[in-house]
């Protein structure tokens, strides 16, 4: 069974969210601090997690930052914080999506679905090992990249968007799109989630290019990894 895990500090909020993914089949575990969450993560197998921000102990972008390089499931910001500076700074640092409070449980329950569908099927997809395009490697099975044999480190969204990018070369796709086809949904669409995780990209692989790039903006139609 897939586990789930909630770092929620409002146990009423954490219960809620419990019976509904419960009920939709998930096994899920509550801890109620940062410092709990953070051990759990260290230890424990999950197939997702739900951070929210604002936890005692240690907050959530602090263990966003310790994981971030070393974990690659699906992890998901669920915050009262709505200015657009939180969401922005939680993907940086490496979360895979962000929802608002107040949110329906059908809309939580069907971004976990869609998040894990999503890891799986990629995980799933192994008929070509590597990719390489000049200096950039792509190991699909072991979900790693690497230019020039230097190993690049990206959080779990970052590689499935570039690697959906490198295996679509010279295709333009607009952020809707990779929203539908990478995150697995079109009906919360929010751009700003994929210019963010573009930026991250191309600043992780261009540090190791002396400022070459693989993915290129198409202004006004979207994104295309150029080959």
């Amino acid at each position: 069974m897939r586990r789930i895990l909630i770092i929620e500090d409002d146990k009423s909020i954490s219960e809620i969210q419990k019976d509904y993914l419960e009920m939709s089949g998930y096994e899920v575990k509550c801890v109620y601090d940062g410092n709990a969450g953070l051990e759990c993560i260290k230890n424990e197998g999950f197939s997702l997690i739900i951070l929210d921000l604002m936890l005692p102990e240690k907050d959530g972008f602090q263990i966003l930052k310790e994981i971030s390089d070393t974990k690659e499931i699906p992890i998901l910001i669920v915050s009262a914080k709505s200015d657009e500076l939180y969401k922005i700074k939680g993907l940086n640092l490496g979360a895979d999506d962000y929802i608002t409070k107040p949110f329906s449980m059908g809309e939580l329950v069907a971004r976990v679905n869609s998040h894990i569908k999503t890891y799986e099927r990629f995980n799933e997809s192994t008929k070509i090992k590597l990719i390489t395009v000049g200096a950039l490697s792509i190991d699909k099975r072991d979900r790693r990249v690497y230019i020039d044999d230097k190993e690049i480190f990206l959080t779990q969204k970052e590689f499935d968007l570039l690697l959906f990018l490198a295996e679509n070369p010279n295709i333009v796709f607009s952020k809707e799109q990779l929203l539908e086809r990478v995150w697995g949904y079109d009906f919360f669409s929010d751009a700003s989630t994929i210019t963010v995780h573009i930026a991250r990209i191309r600043e992780k692989l261009e540090a190791s290019l002396d400022g070459g790039q693989y993915i290129e903006t198409v202004w006004g139609a979207g994104y295309r990894f150029k080959i």
